[in-house]
């Protein structure tokens, strides 16, 4: 049986007025619309729902039967389709999962868990390592947040470039660059490079060919702190960002020197699916990353 939702809420109006002008006022209708409608209602369930007597109707002992519960199942109707927006944060009982590079790790989680628990107690968060490829999981629902240099542009993904980083080149103490740091000097020592993917080239190659020079890039890692631990035994040097990876790099005793060309500063953007859009928990995640990269980048 194919069942129009809208003969419930005509329904309601009815039973509740009692009558099919008082019906049509409170629906915006016209009487003659609601009258059709009434004759629709009688021929679905075989009954007369309301009988004139004298100048009022009556309600049919069904109708009365009825009327408590169909108003229940508009009431629920419009909350389904009404959904509410307000957060109660004390109550809000959420995994949420995010996806991020080690040196952000560091630098933002620690800042993001105490926003949490300060103002969602019951909240949780599930922190994982990037993998060395895109995958389904943002599509999926299996990641709230992406957190890193952003995801190829596809309407189904929605990416804010939430803060910017400047890159340095860091480097064990006593390092010759240490104490000087230029485009030659920059070339002429090893490179440990962070890539994901394992890539062995990034932009400041492009930079380095169009002075005439080259790099020696003696290996390609997934995480910066494999980077920088290689950084420490000699004299590879290490390019990165200079305010997130800063805990990494005074963990591993290293220093960092501007580095020395010119380049735009890595972006920090965040990644998520369209269907968070107006998840209010979701958005107020977002929030929490925003606010605890600003304090990050700001220390």
């Amino acid at each position: 049986m194919q069942l129009d939702l809208n003969l419930l809420t005509v329904l309601d109006a009815l039973l509740e007025e009692g009558s099919v002008m008082g019906a049509a006022e409170r629906l915006h209708l016209s009487s003659p619309a609601v009258s059709r409608t009434l004759g629709r209602l009688r021929k679905v369930t075989g009954d007369d729902i309301l009988v004139r007597t004298g100048h009022s109707m009556t309600p049919t002992p069904y109708a009365l039967a009825v009327r408590e519960e169909v108003h229940r199942l508009v009431r629920q109707a419009r909350d389904v389709l009404s959904p509410a927006r307000e957060l109660d944060l004390g109550e809000l009982d959420r995994t949420f999962t995010i996806q991020c590079h080690d040196a952000l790790a560091a630098s933002v989680v620690p800042v993001l868990i105490d926003r949490l628990q300060e103002r969602a107690p019951r909240a949780r968060l599930r922190v994982l390592a990037e993998n060395s490829a895109d995958t389904d999981d943002l599509r999926l629902g299996r990641v709230d947040l992406e957190l890193g240099g952003g995801r190829p542009a596809l309407p189904e993904f929605r990416t804010e470039t939430f803060a910017e980083d400047p890159l340095v080149v860091a480097m064990r103490k006593g390092h010759p660059c240490a104490r000087r740091l230029d485009l030659r000097s920059y070339a002429a020592h090893p490179h440990v490079v962070v890539s994901r993917r394992g890539r062995l080239t990034a932009p400041i190659d492009d930079v380095l060919a169009a002075e005439g020079l080259s790099r020696r890039v003696v290996a390609a890692v997934a995480t910066l702190a494999m980077a920088l631990q290689t950084a420490a035994r000699g004299d590879a040097l290490v390019t990165c960002t200079e305010v997130l990876s800063r805990p990494l790099v005074e963990a591993f005793g290293l220093v960092t020197r501007p580095l020395p060309a010119e380049s735009p500063p890595a972006p920090i953007s965040c990644t998520w699916h369209q269907r968070y859009d107006s998840d209010p928990a979701h958005a107020w995640l977002r929030e929490q990353v925003r606010a605890a990269l600003d304090v990050a980048t700001a220390s």
